[in-house]
This record gives structure tokens, C-alpha cells and sequence, in this order.
């Protein structure tokens, strides 16, 4: 389980939707750190033989953490800030990115 080094209270919080669940971050936090934070492990599966992938790198270099953010899939979510409002889902294999 992921966890935070410092937590800070006066840091503002965001919602944004994860498959339909309601998942809290922090302002600033990457989709995939807020989803790795909530217990969210698998991000995608591979289009290959569907195993369960997740967040790698955390800095834009694997491409593990491919999802479909605001309906535009591939988008890398170490990279995407989290704001509030937002709709993620995982990332499908073949489908035209889990819609």
C-alpha cells in the first residue's frame, strides 16, 4: 500500500471519478500517485496478453500508465495532473481505450 512521506491539511483537495468511484487527491497530485494512493493497483491491461499493468516510471519514460482521462485515451496519468471533476477510466486492450 502507497502512502504519503508528509501529510499537509491546508493542501487543497480535488474529486475526480474513477470508474465511477469518487476518489479525493491533493491539487498538484499525478492521476496515477492519487490512484496508486486509493489502492488502485492495475491502470490498464496489456494488449497483448491482457495481464494487468500499472504505473511504473512515474515519470513518463514506460508508458504503463496509459488510461482514458476526459474521454481521450492514451494518456499517460503519471504525467496528468488530477482535477477536480475529472472522469479516468482503465485503458482497455483493443477497444478504443475502454469506452
Amino acid at each position: 500500500m502507497f502512502s504519503r512521506i508528509e501529510e499537509n491539511p491546508a493542501e487543497a483537495l480535488v474529486t475526480f471519478l474513477f470508474e465511477g468511484r469518487p476518489i479525493t487527491a491533493r491539487a498538484g497530485d499525478s492521476v496515477a500517485a492519487a490512484l496508486l494512493l486509493a489502492g488502485v493497483a492495475t491502470t490498464r491491461t496489456s494488449p497483448v496478453s491482457g495481464a494487468p499493468r500499472a504505473a511504473y516510471c512515474m515519470m513518463g519514460s514506460c508508458f504503463e500508465c496509459l488510461m482514458v482521462i476526459d474521454g481521450a485515451a492514451d494518456r499517460q496519468a503519471c504525467l496528468t495532473p488530477v482535477a477536480d471533476g475529472m472522469v479516468v477510466s482503465r485503458q482497455l486492450p483493443l477497444s478504443g481505450g475502454g469506452s
